[in-house]
């Protein structure tokens, strides 16, 4: 996997390509925003780590340009700004996590981890599988032009699963993008949670979405079981 770090100090860019090449990734490194910009644009990455403060151009307007044109590729961002405005500012504008500075090279490898194993991320207003919408805009669900209401971690597990249709999703990832970061529950919640959206998607439709992959985990694809 190939992972740019566009980051002007010389000791953070340094630690960070040496970590992530450690962990057999491969590492492009730029310190000027408008180049980072141009490899970006010019390569398909699989996460942009993305310093806020750059010369020539800062980190947030390189967000807004790459999702002009790659709404997919995971960006982490890196940030000396702690304030709330500043963070719902980066997530608006397609970031998909953050690291405040300084940090500790294992919380990055962490995260970049998590990011590498969700994948490229459908970033439309309207995702769908088979007659199953999902509205990001107005947070709706519909199947057949009929409204599903969902609680909140009901959304979340669905969005995910339709994110990754026709991809299997352990326990563990589920738990790890839909619950927070210090939750320390037992997997078997997922299970819960699958079971309460199974019967608000699937029941009374003779295609079942939701599928159960023995051993692996859960997937959901228009084709599903009968």
């Amino acid at each position: 996997m190939r992972i740019l770090v566009v980051e002007d100090e010389p000791k953070v860019s340094s630690f960070v390509q040496r970590g992530l090449v450690a962990e057999r990734y491969a590492v492009d490194v730029s310190a000027d925003g408008r180049e980072g910009l141009e490899l970006a644009q010019a390569f398909p990455y699989d996460l942009i780590i993305l310093d806020m403060m750059l010369p020539r151009m800062d980190g947030g307007e390189i967000l807004q340009r790459i999702r002009r044109t790659n709404t997919c590729v995971p960006v982490l961002m890196l940030t000396a700004r702690d304030s709330v405005e500043d963070k719902v500012r980066m997530f608006e504008n397609g970031a998909d996590d953050y690291l405040t500075k300084p940090f500790a090279f294992a919380e990055l490898l962490v995260r970049s981890k998590a990011l590498l194993r969700r994948g490229p991320v459908n970033r439309s207003s309207t995702m769908t599988v088979g007659e199953l919408e999902l509205d990001r805009l107005t947070q709706q669900v519909k199947r057949a032009g009929k409204r599903i209401e969902l609680t909140a971690k009901e959304y979340s597990l669905l969005e995910y699963l339709m994110q990754n249709a026709e991809r299997v999703l352990s326990r563990n990832m589920i738990i790890e993008h839909v619950w927070d970061q210090s939750f320390d529950g037992i997997t078997n919640i997922v299970d819960v949670y699958v079971r309460h959206l199974r019967a608000k998607v699937d029941d009374g439709h003779i295609i079942k979405l939701i599928r159960t992959v023995r051993g692996s985990g859960y997937m959901i694809r228009a084709g599903g079981e009968q």
